[in-house]
C-alpha cells in the first residue's frame, strides 16, 4: 500500500512550507540480475584460479627442464675432464717412453 502524506506548516513570519512524504510498505522485489552477476563474478573467479594453476604448472615443468639441462651439462663436463686428464697421462706415458 501506498501512501502520500502533506505537511504544510506556517512560521511566525508568515511563510507557508509544505512537504510531500510518499510511504510504501510493499516489499521491493529484485530482479535476477543480482543472482546473474554472483553467479558470472562465481565463474570468472573459477576460470581465473584455472588459468593461474596451469600457469604454476607450467612454470614447474620449466623450472624441471632447466634443471634437468645443467645436470646434463654437469655430466658432460665431468666427462672432458676425464678425457683431458686421459690425454695428459697417454702424452706423459709417450714422452717417458
Amino acid at each position: 500500500m501506498t501512501e502520500e502524506r502533506i505537511t504544510e506548516t506556517t512560521d511566525s513570519a508568515g511563510n507557508t512550507h509544505t512537504t510531500h512524504t510518499v510511504v510504501s510498505d510493499t516489499d521491493r522485489r529484485s530482479g535476477g540480475t543480482s543472482w546473474g552477476i554472483l553467479i558470472l563474478l562465481a565463474v570468472l573467479a573459477i576460470g581465473v584460479f584455472v588459468i593461474f594453476s596451469q600457469m604454476s604448472g607450467a612454470e614447474v615443468a620449466k623450472d624441471n627442464a632447466v634443471a634437468g639441462a645443467a645436470g646434463d651439462v654437469g655430466e658432460a663436463a665431468g666427462q672432458v675432464g676425464d678425457a683431458a686428464q686421459n690425454a695428459g697421462e697417454a702424452v706423459e706415458d709417450a714422452v717417458a717412453n
